[in-house]
Formats: C-alpha cells, structure tokens, sequence
C-alpha cells in the first residue's frame, strides 16, 4: 500500500499522540499523571448530585498519584516508576482526577506552578469539564499557555442530550461547545473524552457525536469503551436492568468507522478503556489493551483505510486500485483529465500498461506533461470519447483488469465540455467486453451539476440487475460516490 497517511512514521494508520509529541519536541515525551485533590461540581451539589454513573472513586483518576501527597512527591514517584521504561524522556504534568480546574485561582496556581519548575517539564494537561472554568481561570489559562504547552481536556462523553442526561453530566452541549469556544479564542489546545458503548447509543448515534467532533475546532481526541466499575451508579443500573455490553468486534469496528471520519489533523491521546482489574465488571476483554490495539491496527490494515479516509471519495477509489490494480495489469483510465489517476495507474502497472481517452485537448495536453515530468511510457492516450473505447481496443478484449471512470468536466476548464449519459452508458457496457473475469469497473459520479444528476439517474437505473457495490463517503445526496461493477 501507498502510505497517504501524513502523520505517521510506524505502521499505525492514525494521529497519534506519541507521534505529535515526537514532531513537536523532537523527544519522547511522557504524562505524569497527577491527583490535585480536586472536587467536582458533579458530586459537591453546585451542578448535580452524584457524580457522572460511570465516575470511579478514584474521579477517573485511577492510575493518578496519591491526593494525600503534594503534586511535586506525586510527580517525582511516578517519574521513578517509568524511568527504566522510559529513561530519557521530556514530561507533560497531567492533572486527571476530577475537575482540575475546579478551585480558585491561587490554589490552581499552587498546584501547576510547581510542576512547571521541574527539570524536563514542556508542559500540562488539566483534565476539566466544561462548565466548571470561569472567566479569571479562562484568564490564567491563556497566561499559562504563554509559558509552557498547555492542553486543556475536556469531558464531553456524547453529543446526545438523552445520554447526558442519562449518565448525568449535569451540563449541555451547548455549554461544551462554548466552552470549546472561549477556549480556542484563546488559542489553547483542546483534547476531548468520549465514550463508545454507553447505555442505549447505538452505532450511528457514536458516529455522529465523531462527525459533530470534526466541525469543531479540536486538537485532540480520546477514544473510551465503557466500562463498569465496582460501586458505582452505573453498576448499580446494569445490575437491576443489564443494558447490552459491546463486544470487542463491536467495538473495534465503531472505532475503525470513526477513525475513517475523524479529520486527520486531530490527534488520538487514546483509542481504548484502561480499567484496574479489580475493579472491573464488564467488558472483562477491555482488560487485554495491546489485543484491543492490535485489533484495531488489523481491521484498519483489512479495510486498507485510515485517519479522515472519508473525507473524500477519492481515496476509496485509490483504494480500489490498490485492490485491484497488480504490476502487470492492463488498465484503462477513460476519462483522463489532468492525468492525476493515469500517472497512478502506470506506477501501479509499472510493467503492464495504462490506456486513456479523453475528447479534451487541454485534457490530454496536461496529462502528457505529467507523465513526462514522472519518466512515466507505459501509457498511451487517444484523443477520442470513452465510448469508443471497444473499438479501439478490440485486440484487448477480457483482458483489462480495471477501467476507470471519473465523470463529470475538467476541473478549471470549460464545463461545457463534459461526460454524458448516454455516452457513459454505452462505454459502461463496451467495458464488460474488455475486463477479463476478475476485472472491475469503477465509477466516480458528481451529482451535483445538471449533467451529473442525468448519468446518476441513468447509472443507477442501469446497475439495478448487474452486481454492483455503491460507496458514500457521507451522507450529502449530491456529494461524489464511486460505483463498482464487477462480472
């Protein structure tokens, strides 16, 4: 495979944070995970009572320091847990139990700046909620973020007002979404928790709190399953009426699906629960992390797809030619425009060949200088419709392995000159005669201009009695979508 991923230098097939760090500092960096002894407006009454259902004792804190000892012992232990593990590393402070922004400023101030003044510390991570940072702290923020690398994390679970309420967040989405805001106005990172899997969500219902996630202004992301923890409301609930659990599978393609949506300039902290053993009720499989993760790297592997995949139908289609496409193939791009597929094609085929039609000069002009500029000669155009295409290449005849076809006019130029229905139609059927048994036939449609509703009309009336899949990228009806007809 082409690695279209750009920000990665292992084999993971998504953003992750070891490598943002890596870029950013030129260093491993670690999180020092810390508890500051903070309350939370969830549990005192000032929001709610209670606290969120699935909240363990230790405040989601559970691997954080101990609340008894001041921040800098904390650091120092913990440091010394990892040294062997990590010995030459940078730090990050991460405050993680509770609401860490939940206290008046001086004593935010007792607990960060301390921290800040140890040797090899680039920055903190203050995990908070959104209704519990006021304006001065808002202030203090944007101060500290002057100073050092400051992230702020934001527990947001779901977009789903019901499964707020349910899990009782005691906040709104809309009060996530300004804070999200008021933070970004200030120009200071935002990573944001949600959880897969919790009480009655279904998949579609994860997916979309991912896709609402991508029309913010977010920098990061953690991934969370749901799990349920000894004395809590939640296990409360599960056991008087047990909801359904994901499985792994289920589980590991609800992230796979996000990962394809999720922007890819948004960093993954994390991609997966981390429940202490003895505390767990269920999924007692969250407990094999690194089988979770491999499970992950596999599917995505399988699909051949990664981070912001679905941001355009293209690279499903260059997926397909992955797919389909073998050094020794016989290919025909029918539809050339600026070349951009056909110089994919002949790298692909780099001892077969690749066929191109195109009725535009300025097509074929352009086409040419870019094969030239990559030394690319196993490509020959005609200047002619697609729909000639049988009898132009009648010696060729169930020997293509793919045809390609990208409807529409050439981006830049005269929309005049453009694909037609019936013409894409009678091309359609000439290509069955020319793709040997295994041969594909892909179809990228545009329905939003006046030609492209026709051919989409006409194609999809066609296809009804030919074996066929239809990908979509998103749910916009007049967004590009690629259509796979095989024999």
């Amino acid at each position: 495979m082409i690695n279209r991923f750009k920000y990665t230098n292992n084999n993971k097939r998504y953003y992750t944070l070891d490598y943002f760090y890596k870029q950013k500092f030129n260093k491993k960096v670690t999180k020092i995970s810390l508890n500051g002894n903070f309350s939370c407006p969830n549990i005192d009454k000032t929001k709610k009572t209670g606290g969120c259902i699935y909240c363990s004792k230790s405040g989601s804190g559970d691997f954080a320091g101990d609340k008894n000892k001041d921040v800098v012992t904390q650091f120092y232990e913990q440091k010394e847990k990892l040294k062997n593990k990590w010995p030459d590393t940078l730090y990050i402070g991460y405050f993680q139990a509770n609401t860490n922004t939940y206290a008046e400023i001086d004593v935010l101030k007792q607990k960060y700046e301390p921290i800040l003044k140890l040797d090899n510390v680039v920055g903190l991570s203050i995990a908070t909620r959104p209704d519990a940072i006021t304006d001065e702290c808002y202030d203090y923020l944007e101060e500290l973020n002057k100073r050092t690398f400051l992230t702020v994390e934001l527990g947001l679970q779901s977009i789903h007002e019901k499964t707020i309420k349910l899990i009782n967040r005691g906040h709104t989405l809309k009060c996530f979404t300004e804070c999200v805001e008021n933070l970004r106005r200030r120009n200071i990172n935002v990573v944001v928790h949600i959880i897969f899997g919790l009480p009655y969500e279904t998949k579609v219902m994860m997916l979309d709190t991912i896709r609402y996630l991508n029309k913010l202004d977010i920098q990061g992301i953690k991934i969370h399953m749901l799990h349920i923890i000894k004395d809590t409301n939640l296990e409360k609930m599960y056991r008087v009426k047990p909801f359904p659990i994901l499985t792994k599978d289920e589980y590991v393609d609800i992230v796979c699906d996000s990962i394809e949506i999720l922007r890819d300039d948004i960093v993954i902290n994390r991609i997966t629960g981390d429940p202490v053993k003895e505390d767990l009720i269920e999924p007692t499989w969250l407990l094999k992390k690194f089988d979770v993760l491999n499970s992950i790297d596999k599917e995505l592997e399988k699909r051949n797809t990664y981070q912001g995949f679905n941001k355009s139908i293209l690279n499903r289609v260059l997926e397909r030619y992955d797919y389909y496409v073998k050094t020794n193939s016989l290919v025909i791009d029918a539809t050339i425009g600026n070349g951009n597929d056909t110089l994919i094609l002949a790298k692909k085929a780099s001892k077969g060949h690749v066929f191109g039609f195109d009725i535009s000069s300025q097509a074929i002009e352009n086409t040419k200088k870019l094969l030239e500029i990559n030394n690319i000669s196993n490509v020959t155009i005609f200047k002619t419709s697609h729909e000639n295409m049988l009898n132009t290449l009648k010696d060729y005849k169930k020997k293509i392995s793919l045809i390609t076809f990208n409807l529409g006019y050439l981006p830049k130029h005269d929309k005049n000159i453009t694909t037609k229905s019936k013409s894409t139609i009678k091309a359609i059927i000439d290509s069955y005669e020319l793709i040997h048994n295994n041969g594909v036939i892909l179809i990228t449609v545009y329905p939003h201009h006046d030609e492209g509703k026709k051919e989409h009309i006409a194609l999809n009336e066609f296809i009804k009695d030919k074996k066929y899949k239809i990908y979509h990228n998103n749910d916009n009806k007049e967004a590009p979508y690629l259509i796979e007809l095989t024999k």
